[in-house]
């Protein structure tokens, strides 16, 4: 019986659910940005598969229909989008300057840094886009040939450390502008951040999931030529 639920969906779907329910009962009892609820999901759940040594393909069988949920998830922060619509409209040329050097100098620095260091070709390409969404990093990972769970622990370790530490580093190097700072951590941090951004302000979190979007378009852009230059 205990088998068969392990080799369940449900399983894999229940655990992250449970994770993610206790994580955000933390949060708002502790009111601590250093219990993030994703992150303490993500280690709620390695030390839970850990202790009772239950291989990670097996918890997979469920995490799939999470990750599908991923797109859907980022195609409803158009809703705040489009409620301050009027107010992004007024900032279009500062948002598109600044989502295209954000993604830019994603991709230059991490990739840069890890060719410099010696990185192979397949590591360095996978560095790229992780401060692009999960659906997105993947989905252009299989085309230029990256490692694809390496680049999805990327994402995700990306997100959570912009939603933690991400308005905190814009304000002590002076940004206070909200728009600006939603812009920042929505291209460095994409969908986590963004729910961080959503906490703040809604302007702010309305610019970071516009960014979202923009981002992943830009570094989709950029990255075959990425991949010429390191073939």
């Amino acid at each position: 019986m205990l088998n068969e639920l392990l080799h369940s969906p449900l399983f894999g779907v229940g655990l992250t659910l449970l994770a993610y329910a206790l994580g955000q009962k933390l949060y708002l009892r502790t009111g601590s940005i250093f219990f993030n609820p994703v992150a303490v999901s993500i280690v709620s759940i390695i030390v839970f598969l850990l202790i009772l040594d239950i291989p990670y393909e097996v918890y997979a069988e469920g995490g799939q229909y999470v990750l599908f949920l991923l797109g859907p998830s980022v195609v409803a922060l158009g809703v705040p989008l489009y409620t301050r619509r009027q107010e992004i409209l007024a900032r279009k040329g500062p948002i598109l300057a600044g989502i295209l050097a954000g993604s830019v100098s994603s991709v230059v620095s991490a990739s840069g840094l890890a060719w410099l260091l010696g990185g192979s070709r397949e590591v360095v390409l996978s560095l790229a886009p992780k401060s692009v969404t999960t659906p997105i990093a993947i989905s252009i990972i299989e085309k230029i040939g990256g490692v694809a769970p390496l680049t999805a622990a990327l994402v995700v370790l990306t997100g959570c450390l912009g939603a933690i530490c991400g308005p905190e580093f814009c304000r002590l190097i002076g940004i206070r502008d909200l728009a600006a700072m939603g812009l920042a951590v929505g291209t460095a941090s994409h969908g986590i951040g963004t729910a961080r951004m959503l906490e703040i302000d809604r302007l702010g979190g309305a610019i970071a999931g516009l960014a979202i979007g923009l981002n992943g378009l830009a570094t989709a852009f950029l990255l075959p030529l990425m991949f010429v230059f390191f073939r």
